[in-house]
């Protein structure tokens, strides 16, 4: 997510590391919803504890949790807070502060697929599920216009956004106001963490072996065949998080994590100290601080100029990246040099057995 957010400046990056423009679908669309899913699957661990705990504990620990995800995603949009115009400082209003985002949505999917797996059966939360990825397709055709259900600024999402939040709280970055992380295309995003929740719970059940490699990876095939089948009609769209999007997604992720335990925990080719995958685990003991941490500091290095007119985020990358490296290569060389200094930030935190839970 870091190497995707970070591209250096200076020049177009590859092809992969881009989000699809618009229908179809790019390996980088596949980082945010593969947080969902990681999400749940985090989740079937804590959920097993929390069902000891009475009802009002649960809603306090889970409502808490979710809020301050929430107001985390809102403030890091609304940062640095103010303004610098000729040499006056001013407070950034309210008024054209983002309310939704990537925080801001994986804290709704958490709060809302925590309730329905509390307080529904695994058959219930299914039906729940079916619910909310037709649901959604039957919404966007019954109140999208006409000429264009599934366009940019003509789909129900849009215009419910719209309706709720107003343009000055949407994201502008598209040219015009749309929200990608839109209040009604997080319906469909839920069932990205649901799904991790019981492929989680899976793995615990019937352990790492050689069957439960099979049943997840069959799985995600299946759902992938679906999702390509549904393509025809509902158009895979990461920013619509369209149903048969989620789908394919949440097939490739069951792939991946089968793969996974395929390589680590059979094959033991790379123990969680001792082998490559030590690498990924300092991120992910730290992952909410981590994010936040790449967010602030490119904001940062776009709001600070070097001289009069040059941000020190393009400064860096024309001085020395896109000079040593022109064009792409640059922009990916730029992009894991700053992955890495957020890694170190990690790794100096884990030496210290410093991790930060919200």
């Amino acid at each position: 997510m870091i190497i995707v957010n970070t591209p250096g400046d200076g020049a177009t990056p590859f092809a992969p590391f881009l989000h699809a423009d618009w229908h179809g679908f790019t390996p980088t669309d596949l980082v945010f919803p593969s947080f969902l899913f990681a999400v749940g699957n985090a989740m079937s661990f804590s959920m097993e504890k929390y069902r000891q705990l009475g009802d009002g504990a649960f809603f306090g620990k889970v409502i808490k949790r979710s809020a301050l995800i929430f107001l985390l995603g809102y403030l890091m949009y609304w940062f640095p807070f103010f303004t610098i115009h000729d040499g006056q400082f001013a407070l950034k209003p309210v008024s054209g502060t983002r309310i939704m985002g990537v925080l801001q949505r994986i804290a709704l999917c958490y709060l809302f697929a925590s309730l329905l797996i509390r307080f529904l059966s695994q058959r219930g939360v299914m039906v729940a599920s079916i619910i909310l990825l037709f649901g959604y397709w039957l919404l966007l055709l019954a109140y999208g216009d006409s000429s264009d259900v599934y366009g940019m600024q003509t789909n129900a999402g849009f215009y419910f956004d719209k309706f709720v939040l107003g343009e000055g709280h949407m994201y502008h970055g598209e040219g015009v106001p749309f929200e990608p992380e839109g209040l009604l295309s997080t319906l469909p995003a839920i069932v990205n963490v649901i799904i991790g929740y019981y492929a989680g719970v899976f793995v615990q059940n019937k352990g790492k072996t050689y069957e439960t490699v099979a049943r997840l990876l069959l799985a995600g095939s299946v759902l992938i065949l679906a999702a390509l089948a549904w393509n025809s009609v509902f158009p895979v769209n990461k920013k619509l998080w369209t149903s048969s999007f989620v789908l394919l997604t949440t097939g490739i992720d069951l792939a991946i994590i089968a793969g996974l335990i395929f390589l680590v925990e059979i094959r033991k080719a790379g123990l969680p100290e001792k082998g490559w995958t030590k690498f990924f685990t300092i991120f992910g003991k730290n992952p909410l601080f981590i994010y936040l941490l790449s967010e602030l500091l490119a904001i940062t290095m776009w709001q600070v100029n070097v001289g009069r007119k040059q941000s020190t985020y393009s400064w860096i990358n024309s001085s020395f990246f896109q000079r040593i490296a022109p064009g792409p290569f640059g922009s990916l060389f730029f992009a894991l040099t700053f992955m890495m200094v957020c890694w170190s930030v990690g790794y100096f935190l884990d030496k210290r057995k410093v991790y930060i839970r919200v």
